[in-house]
């Protein structure tokens, strides 16, 4: 590695300080957004960017960061960051995530996903729902979510997002949305 890059670890650390003090500046804003009509312009409502981009300075091509602390579908609190080196991440093998990223390019998976986020959790539940098909057609849906990873079984015929699946889950289609 070289001596003008930092350490994962130097990154990691500097990273969860960075999240930490954008909670904190949070709380005493009292910020939170409730929904697309509540989302903030671009401009001076970065917070966390130019620590970003201080903590980055270094790296050649820069990188990404994504947290979230949202509340899950049984009242359990969430959080979640994960940052990367653009070197690294245009350096990794992007084929291999066709699968993982393919499972949620169908509607009726989304609407499922977005049944489960709401608090259905059970088939039964799911089958309430208009234009999901049959229930085999539902069944297989479910199978290739969990076999992509968005999806874990949470007892016989129920199933969940896994917590280490939420925030990333919610960036992706916070993603597809601008």
């Amino acid at each position: 590695m070289s001596e003008d890059v930092p350490s994962w670890d130097a990154l990691a650390g500097q990273v969860a300080g960075l999240a930490q003090r954008v909670s904190e500046l949070e709380e005493r804003l009292g910020s939170g957004t409730e929904g697309p009509e509540d989302e903030e312009e671009p401009g001076d409502a970065y917070l966390v960017l130019p620590q970003l981009r201080e903590l980055l300075r270094d790296a050649a091509h820069g990188g990404v960061l994504f947290a979230g602390s949202v509340t899950g579908p049984g009242g359990e609190r969430v959080e979640w960051e994960r940052s990367a080196v653009t070197d690294s991440l245009l350096g990794s093998d992007w084929p291999e995530l066709a699968d993982t990223l393919g499972a949620l390019g169908q509607p009726v998976r989304l609407r499922l996903l977005q049944a489960l986020l709401e608090g259905r959790t059970a088939v039964a539940e799911l089958m309430e729902l208009d234009g999901l098909g049959t229930t085999g057609q539902v069944y297989h849906h479910l199978r290739q979510l969990v076999s992509a990873g968005w999806l874990e079984t949470a007892g016989r015929g129920r199933y969940q997002v896994p917590p280490t699946r939420l925030v990333p889950l919610l960036v992706v289609i916070t993603a597809a949305r601008h």
